[in-house]
Formats: structure tokens, sequence, C-alpha cells
């Protein structure tokens, strides 16, 4: 007998990777009319790079990995790498970021190569921007505009999307600049041409407009995202006012946090093999083994040098790290320098925990990516962080260990009580269930008999219902039941 096909409705993860994708151009394939004496004409190709970076410290293997980094983040905006120069000095050139001669160099490479665009591993300031793209005739861009460019085309959400816009605006703001025409001065009131009474005042250049509208919409989208931060500080007092636990997933971008999400709770979030594939955060419920409730938060990774405009535009987000019960730090176990990643993550929760006055949760290492990392390495690791675990969220290896380790480090309920509920209080026992930890159940004539740890204010709720224990249990209860009492 034939089986009946099944179809399986793609996740929202796997639309959202099919979108992303169906975006990308491809290098290689052309759309350049044979027949030029065609109406239309043109050529859609890659965004052809070079990049330069400068290596001022650390050591070559550091160097050449930061410039490895930057070559992989061109790629994920969608260009094509074409050639990197890396120039040994003790700090930038402050009038070109490299000197000279490499600037010489660097022209004859983006010449060479027929590149449209430079792109500088590090954050440029506007007058070495301006120099750079003067001798070098095309576009020049920095580390910081990269990674904004890349949120640009990975936001979806709305809170997303006005905070990539704040941080692009906070970035372009000191960079406005013009030229000629550009920076005449505006005639005011009614005058036409600037001709008769009205016309004869300074008025406002062309890029004083531009900075004032600028910043109108930085404030007008800092109110939004004040309104927004109101719904979610809502949303994660209700989780509070419940004692809910919560887990924030941070680390390095490509760590694999949101694969990890997807192996712990089956939430079905986007999963791609790029650099910020996940801006938006996704909170879900899920439970320990032994029962207890909690929330685990997915949140945007980190990286070397993270542009202090997005900390500081991605604030409202960067608070679900900040007041979570447990951080899992999640490490990629596969990466040429694991440690590096570690140190930058943690400088960027240093700064986040200075915003909230210098507190941050536990940390629980979790070491990912096991199956396609070196047993060499892997051996260093479990040398050097001992505390750690190693799992592999494609695989599954080790996902049981960390289920028990996260039940272990969170915080649980206070109070322990017994309680004998009738049946027409189920919403109660559902309560006990959702928010406490049940440790022994019987379901007697008279209604649901219950041993669990609760929050104060649920055995506060549930202080009608306590009952005493028989035998050898009785003094034990009767001490819990008093400290029910106190709560």
């Amino acid at each position: 007998m034939n089986q009946p096909t099944v179809y399986l409705e793609p996740s929202i993860g796997d639309l959202e990777l099919e979108e992303r994708s169906s975006l990308r151009r491809v290098a290689g394939l052309s759309t350049e009319l044979a027949d030029v004496t065609e109406v239309e004409y043109r050529q859609l190709r890659l965004e052809r790079v070079v990049l330069v970076g400068v290596w001022t410290e650390g050591s070559a293997e550091q160097a050449a990995a930061s410039l490895a980094e930057l070559a992989r983040l061109a790629e994920t905006a969608g260009s094509a790498v074409l050639e990197g120069l890396v120039q040994r000095r003790k700090r930038p050139d402050p009038a070109t970021f490299v000197g000279s001669g490499k600037v010489d160099e660097l022209r004859d490479a983006v010449l060479a190569s027929g590149a449209d665009t430079v792109i500088c591993d590090g954050e440029l300031s506007p007058s070495q921007l301006r120099q750079l793209e003067e001798k070098l005739k095309v576009k020049v861009i920095d580390r910081t505009a990269l990674i904004l460019d890349i949120f640009a085309q990975h936001a979806r959400s709305k809170e997303g999307k006005a905070q990539v816009e704040l941080a692009q605006l906070s970035y372009l703001l000191p960079r406005l600049r013009g030229w000629g025409e550009a920076l005449s001065r505006q005639v005011g009131g009614r005058a036409a041409g600037g001709v008769g009474i009205g016309g004869r005042g300074p008025g406002e250049t062309k890029i004083e407009l531009d900075r004032r509208r600028i910043r109108t919409r930085m404030s007008k989208l800092r109110r939004e995202l004040a309104g927004m931060r109101t719904v979610r500080d809502t949303k994660r007092g209700s989780r509070r006012r419940n004692e809910v636990p919560g887990v924030a997933i941070a680390g390095y971008t490509n760590a694999g946090k949101s694969s990890l999400l997807n192996s712990i709770t089956g939430a079905g979030v986007l999963v791609e093999d790029s650099l910020f594939a996940t801006l938006d955060p996704t909170t879900r419920r899920n439970e320990t083994t032994d029962g207890r409730v909690y929330t685990l938060t997915d949140t945007v990774g980190f990286v070397r040098h993270l542009p202090h405009q997005l900390v500081e535009a991605f604030r409202s987000t960067l608070e679900e790290v900040a007041q979570a019960d447990l951080l899992l730090h999640v490490v990629d176990g596969s990466d040429a320098m694991p440690e590096e990643q570690i140190k930058a993550v943690r400088e960027v929760l240093e700064e986040i925990g200075e915003q909230h006055g210098g507190a941050m949760p536990p940390e629980l290492l979790v070491i990912n990516k096991v199956d396609a990392a070196d047993q060499l390495q892997l051996a260093r690791l479990r040398h050097l962080l001992p505390d750690a675990v190693f799992v592999s969220a494609h695989t599954g290896v080790g996902m049981a260990r960390l289920r028990e380790v996260i039940a272990e480090r969170l915080p649980k309920p206070h109070y322990e009580l017994e309680v004998l509920l009738p049946y027409t209080e189920g919403g109660l026992a559902a309560r006990v269930h959702e928010h406490g930890q049940v440790l022994a159940e019987q379901h007697r004539a008279e209604g649901t008999w219950l041993r669990a740890r609760v929050a104060q204010d649920l055995a506060a709720a549930l202080r009608d219902y306590r009952v005493v224990a028989d035998s050898a249990g009785r003094a034990e209860s009767a001490d819990r039941a008093q400290v029910a009492d106190q709560s």
C-alpha cells in the first residue's frame, strides 16, 4: 500500500533563511546583454573589495586572524574579497590610517585588481576617511560601517530596525561632508533666489540642515525605543513577579547560540553559517530536568571591537544579559583562537555590566562545535577551562549534561511546604506545577496532596491549604509551615 505523502510546514527560521539567501548575488553570473544595441545594458556583479589592516599589537597570527575575520564580514555583507594588506606600525597614521608608502601600494593593488571599495580594519576618523578617498579614488569604509551595514541587512523586527538606524545615524553624524554647491547657504524669508528682503542673512548651510534632520530623527528613534523598552520591561517584570528564572545565551558571533537554543527548546529560529545572523532576541519557555520552568533568551552576537554605537543602541536588548539569573557564554570550540573570542566577549559584558551598576549574572562557559574541533585543541581547552561544558548543538553531544548543569545553577524556590488542595482549586495546583518545584504528589479523595518548593508570593497563596505530615514528618512539616507564615 502506498504511504500518503506528508508535507512538513517550514519553520520561521527556514523561511527567513530562504528569504535571506534569495537576495544574495552570485559571483561569476553576468546579466550583461550580448547585443549592445539593446535598449538596456547593465552588468550585475559583487562589490569587489581590498582589505587593509594595521598591526599594532599581538602576534602575527592574531593580525592575520583579524584580517580573516574582516574578510568574512565583507563576504557576509555581499562582496568579493580580492586582496588583503597588513602594515606593522606602533599606531595608525593620524592622516591616512596607513603610512604614505602603504597608501601608494594600496592604490596599485586597487588599480591592478579593479576593486571599487577599500575596507579598513579599524574605525577611521572623518579626516582619515576623506584623505584616503582622495588618494585612492574609490569608496573607503571602515570596520564599523561594515558591521552596521550587516546589521541593517539582517534586522527584521521593528525594534531591531530602529536600533540599527539609530546606530547608523550616530556613526554618520560626525562624518557628514560635502563639496561645492552642497555647502552653499540657504536663504531665509520669502525672498526668491536670495534677492530682496529676507535674503541677506547668512542662512543655513546644507550640511547644517542635514545635521539638524539627523538629530531630529535620532530623537524620534530614541523615543520609539524607550516605548519598546517599556514593553520589554513589563514582560520581564511579569516573569520576575512569578520568580521565573531567566537564562541568557551570549557569545561571539557565529559561535552557535541559535543552534543551542533550538537544541534545548526546539525554538526553530534562524540558523545560518554567517556572522550576525541573529539580531532580534528570541525568548522561549523551557523546563529543567526536575520540572522547574525557566526562560531561555538568544541574544545578538559580539565581535572584536564591537562598535560602541551598537552597544548604546542595543542597550534594551542587552539588558536581557545583565538581568538574567544565569549566563550561557557560548564559545566556538573549532575556532583557531577561542581564547580571543572569550576575551572579546567578556570585554563587551564588562561594558554592559558598568551600565547596570557593575552586576552581572554568574557565567557558565559552553564550548560548542566539539564535533568540528580538533581533539588536541579540545584537550587544551578542557585543561584551561575545567568548569566548562563541552557540547555539539548540531549532533546533540553533551546536551544532556548541559541541561543538568543549568538545573543545578538556576536559583531554586525558597520555601518548601506540603498542601492539600481541593479539586476545585485546579488553578493553584497548576501554578505550583508551573512556577514551583513539585517534590511529591498524590491524588486523594479529598483533593491533591503536594510537597513542593515555591516562591514567597505562591507560599502566601497556599497558606490556607497547608497540612502537617503524619508521624515522623510532623515536626519537619510544622517547621516548614512556620517558615511559610514568616513569608
